[in-house]
């Protein structure tokens, strides 16, 4: 392997040097994600059905945590992958069940827009620099690879609230509630690197505690409207 895959990466405010525990708060947090994954599973197993697609999405939480945990102690390139993958895996399966679940839409149409977003987010980053004048990366400390998610949620919470139908309306609501903390637990993962010289610890702890009761909250999203329409 190309020795630059184990290139330290030095990207968050705590982070002071090399070692594996240069970053404990970035480190522990991620904790989190398995617990919010554990949850998530106790939350299916109550319902009333197997929920095949939830299991799913909380089994891509917990390596969500793993594979972060792994970037914040081993700090080189191919743990960066193994943080960033697993969240995209759970976003873009997430958007294929929001779609079919909560949209009714046909597999073959909700794959179309699910590799459809996948191209837009892709592009997104060099669409914003374009439109910025720079880097948009830099810019918000790569929070900006997140954005499309946000209006994701923004986008299908919305149809679903002026929905006619009762569940649809709450689902909704539950979304748009989603996308909200969403945006704080982004907030706090882009003011990371501004505020060290204020807050030693940085804020990017708070991204993972607050993200991980995001993706909790989606599962449960989708749990509570399948109840509802069985």
């Amino acid at each position: 392997m190309d020795a630059s895959w184990f290139a330290p990466v030095m990207a968050y405010c705590e982070r002071l040097d090399g070692s594996f525990w240069a970053e404990p708060l970035n480190a522990v947090s991620n904790g989190a994600f398995l617990a919010a994954a554990g949850v998530a599973v106790l939350h299916e197993r109550r319902a009333e059905r197997r929920d095949p697609a939830a299991l799913v999405l909380a089994g891509l939480v917990a390596v969500v945590g793993i594979g972060s945990f792994l970037f914040h102690t081993l700090a080189n390139r191919w743990s960066m992958l193994a943080d960033v993958i697993p969240i995209g895996l759970f976003i873009y399966a997430y958007l294929l069940l929001a779609l079919r679940r909560f949209l009714d839409l046909p597999s073959l149409a909700a794959i179309v827009v699910t590799v459809a977003f996948a191209a837009f987010n892709l592009g997104f980053g060099a669409l914003a620099d374009m439109v910025l004048g720079q880097s948009s990366a830099a810019l918000t400390n790569g929070s900006i690879d997140y954005v499309p998610a946000v209006l994701a949620l923004v986008i299908v919470g919305g149809v679903l609230a002026v929905s006619g139908a009762a569940a649809r309306r709450k689902a909704g609501l539950a979304l748009l509630g989603v996308a909200a903390l969403f945006l704080l637990s982004l907030t706090c993962r882009t003011i990371d690197r501004a505020v060290c010289r204020e807050l030693v610890s940085g804020t990017h702890f708070l991204w993972h505690l607050l993200n991980a009761t995001v993706l909790y909250l989606l599962i449960a999203t989708a749990l509570r409207f399948r109840e509802a329409e069985a």
